[in-house]
């Protein structure tokens, strides 16, 4: 077990492989190949191998691999997942059908593939990486887990894509549940990211505003809408994991130093 994901294969990339279905989002939405999700967890996990490992001979072997797929994973992750401004620019005048080790389209991504949404979306500083590279495909959606939001994705799939990709499944309508729903439990994760950088003030606006719902409405689940503002008659109430989510941000707020016990110190060095 401890070998299987670490081994080198043949295959161009370093991530974990995956099928549809395999993370939060447990349903066909189009998640299969390399979801940002995965390898964001399969990073941590190898961050927290380095720290508990023993440092005798088999622990030496495993600290080397570990290290020589943290930073085959992180160029990767950085090099082809990241984009901004200018990176979308370079994809929407990709030529394709490169072959060879100069190509600037390496995954063969068709420029027409790109959703119209992500014109309006992308700011002209920063950016974000999308949620999903393979052979010939980039799915453009911001995943939460992976570089956090409420929203387990956006933008919401609808009409003909949302037939296509969910198989029409009924619980997965537009802006609600796994298709773009916003999850109470994931306010732990936010208000662990603003804190990380250096925007705390963004976290206690968003405590602020979950308290003045998540009692009253009873702990739901998750909400639909595009803002947030509804709860859907399959959403369960009384959830322990939105609780557990709220309860963990506000720990957060009162006491900053515990982010040391849920995050890692950054390695310069990847």
């Amino acid at each position: 077990m401890k070998s299987f994901p670490l081994s080198f294969s043949s295959e161009k990339v370093k991530y974990i492989l995956c099928t549809d279905g395999c993370c939060m989002i447990d349903r066909r939405m189009g998640t299969y190949g390399y979801p940002i999700e995965i390898q964001a967890l399969f990073f941590m996990a190898m961050k927290c191998a380095l720290s508990v490992l023993k440092k005798d001979l088999e622990g030496k072997a495993f600290f080397e691999r570990i290290e020589k797929r943290l930073h085959a994973l992180t160029f990767h992750l950085r090099t082809y997942f990241r984009i901004d401004q200018e990176q979308l620019n370079d994809i929407y005048r990709f030529k394709t059908e490169e072959y060879s080790d100069v190509a600037v389209n390496k995954f063969n991504v068709i420029p027409d593939s790109i959703p119209e949404w992500i014109f309006g979306f992308m700011l002209a500083r920063g950016g974000y990486f999308v949620g999903n590279v393979s052979p010939g495909r980039m799915d453009f959606r911001w995943f939460a887990f992976g570089q956090l939001h409420l929203n387990s994705f956006i933008v919401a799939m609808e009409s003909h894509e949302w037939r296509i990709v969910t198989g029409c499944n009924p619980k997965n309508p537009r802006w609600s549940y796994h298709n773009g729903g916003s999850w109470p439990v994931l306010l732990w994760l936010l208000t662990a990211a603003c804190f990380k950088s250096g925007r705390p003030h963004f976290a206690r606006r968003a405590i602020e505003l979950a308290e003045t719902r998540l009692l009253k409405d009873q702990w739901p689940e998750f909400y639909d809408g595009r803002l947030g503002r509804f709860i859907w008659k399959q959403a369960q109430k009384f959830q322990t994991w939105s609780i557990a989510g709220y309860l963990v941000a506000k720990m957060l707020l009162e006491n900053p130093s515990h982010l040391s016990s849920l995050s890692l110190e950054e390695d310069k060095a990847i």
